[in-house]
């Protein structure tokens, strides 16, 4: 058994109504005490800093191509605007799974060193379930 800490808030919104609900990143001093996975869909040199910053896994379309051959052994997915329409094929396998990037999320960036980075050093992302409830896993 893995020790854990995680903290549920339950909020007074209602989460199906847009301007009530709660979503965003935090960036923890510590980190979250496991290791992060990060993969990262770029070309070019936005693929090269992305390898420099200490990604796991970068690519396009190869990437893409694992993805859909069922390789989903990452937990955090970034992607550049550029690589955006040769990821949108993995979207019916990333989607389901929390992990297709958004813009609104913040994980469509221009600044691949610096998010993988934060990704690395332990942000997590909540948001407010259906009832209103935000759960975040905190360390373990």
């Amino acid at each position: 058994y893995d020790e854990g800490v995680s903290v549920d808030v339950h909020l007074n919104v209602d989460a199906k109504r847009t301007e009530e609900r709660v979503r965003g990143q935090v960036m923890l001093p510590h980190g979250q005490g496991k290791t992060v996975r990060v993969a990262v869909f770029a070309r070019g040199a936005d693929a090269d800093a992305a390898r420099a910053a200490g990604a796991d896994l970068v690519g396009a379309e190869e990437l893409v191509a694992e993805v859909l051959a069922g390789r989903l052994d990452f937990e955090r997915v970034l992607a550049t605007p550029d690589a955006l329409p040769a990821l949108a094929k993995a979207a019916r396998v990333l989607g389901p799974k929390g992990l297709m990037p958004n813009p609104k999320r913040g994980t469509v960036v221009t600044e691949v060193a610096a998010a993988v980075q934060q990704a690395k050093a332990g942000q997590v992302e909540f948001r407010a379930q259906n009832q209103g409830v935000v759960m975040v896993g905190l360390g373990k």
